[in-house]
């Protein structure tokens, strides 16, 4: 809990920052001071302060808050990147802008010279001014609500095309493995990989059941499920997971947990996926016996995992020490950064999840600075890395340039 207070309280600086931006490029640079002025003035702070109480509202049950809080989330994160990538052009046009003003500015014309005749000096003519009217304020005021108005229409279209993504079904991609330690009457076991399913107040027993129906369709000889199953408690979202009781493999339904099961009371969450038949692998190992081979299913717990129990932190030694260094062994991870552990125990292939793909473009850019894999096939000190973009999303309900995933992973030997 003090963990998500933190994470909450740091999102607020950062969303009143970014507001802070926001109300300068959209109110104040597009109005002049009056009535629109303190309208949109009032308008930024409410939104300012929908951020951070949606995130404690859901948490206390408070779901009617999930729709507008993560629908305007998102619209303000791509406000804020077409606003930043307009800076520098609005710049030019600005330079662009003054010099043609101070080109037009009024200029006086040099005096004739005087001449002295018998009537006396002759009066200097008067000057002869060319007025030219200063109309800079006002084209900056159309320059500054142009760009506003391209700002909102693309932000508000990108996040439409982005919730229609996320709220669809999941694509099936198949990946095809080389493990060079699997026997070969083991060649194409298949194990269906899904990863941040994240019920919660946007998504709920509907979104499950079409999940393991997906699933159910591989027929796979197993299914992994790689963290970040709920935003909430048993008590909130045990009916929306009941569905996972009907996943079908022929070796078993493994789950490992996710950062987000930290949060929502994963003592409770242990057990009741056990009820439903998963079994969770906390920093330990399953044998799997197909096809007359051998090959270790193992799994850790989340890397922000703390504490005794079941809420211990990730124990690779428990996991991946004293096997068989014959045997292939696979290793279902939450975060793909785990890898740089795994990879000093010879892991052969870690499976995971986390990042969403970057779930909205370009936040993958970001991603990519904290996790070695953010989508798809990788490598990490020799170890294999596959992240598969996930079921569901965190927060906005919105998917831009990385669609929702379930993932077939054929095992193949060389």
């Amino acid at each position: 809990m003090l963990a998500l207070l933190g994470f909450v309280a740091t999102l607020g600086v950062i969303t009143g920052l970014v507001h802070l931006y926001l109300w300068k490029r959209l109110v104040r640079d597009t109005t002049r001071p009056g009535r629109w002025r303190r309208i949109g003035g009032v308008t930024t702070l409410v939104l300012a302060l929908l951020v951070p109480a949606t995130m404690m509202g859901t948490r206390a049950g408070l779901y009617w808050l999930a729709w507008p809080g993560y629908l305007w989330l998102a619209v303000m994160f791509y406000l804020l990147v077409l606003l930043v990538a307009l800076e520098v052009p609005m710049l030019v046009a600005r330079l662009v802008l003054r010099r043609r003003v101070a080109a037009a500015e009024p200029t006086t014309a040099a005096p004739e010279p005087v001449l002295v005749g018998a009537a006396g000096p002759a009066d200097p003519p008067a000057a002869d001014v060319v007025a030219q009217p200063d109309h800079d304020p006002s084209r900056r005021l159309l320059l500054a609500r142009g760009a506003a108005i391209f700002a909102g229409l693309t932000a508000t279209g990108i996040t439409g095309y982005g919730v229609r993504t996320a709220l669809g079904p999941p694509q099936l991609d198949r990946v095809r493995i080389p493990l060079a330690k699997l026997p070969r009457s083991m060649d194409g076991l298949r194990i269906a990989t899904v990863a941040d399913i994240h019920l919660g107040p946007l998504h709920g027993r509907a979104h499950t059941e079409r999940i393991v129906a997906a699933i159910n369709r591989l027929d796979a000889d197993l299914v992994a499920v790689v963290g970040d199953l709920v935003d909430g408690s048993v008590a909130e979202l045990g009916a929306a997971a009941e569905p996972l009781r009907d996943l079908r493999s022929r070796y078993g339904s493994f789950f490992v947990t996710g950062n987000h099961e930290y949060y929502s009371g994963v003592e409770e969450w242990v057990q009741e996926l056990d009820r439903l038949g998963l079994r969770v692998l906390q920093n330990r190992r399953q044998e799997i016996q197909a096809r007359g081979g051998v090959l270790d299913l193992a799994g850790v717990n989340d890397m922000t995992a703390a504490g005794t129990g079941l809420a211990a932190p990730p124990d690779f030694a428990a996991a991946l020490g004293g096997r068989d260094p014959s045997r292939p062994v696979v290793l279902l991870a939450h975060q793909p950064v785990a890898a740089v552990e795994a990879a000093k125990y010879g892991v052969d292939l870690q499976l995971s999840g986390h990042t969403h793909g970057g779930q909205m473009v370009p936040f993958n850019l970001l991603v990519r600075l904290q996790q070695p894999v953010v989508s798809g096939l990788g490598e990490v000190d020799g170890t294999t890395v596959y992240v598969t973009n996930g079921a569901g999303f965190w927060g906005p309900p919105v998917r831009v340039g990385a669609e929702p995933q379930i993932t077939l992973v054929e095992l193949r030997s060389p």
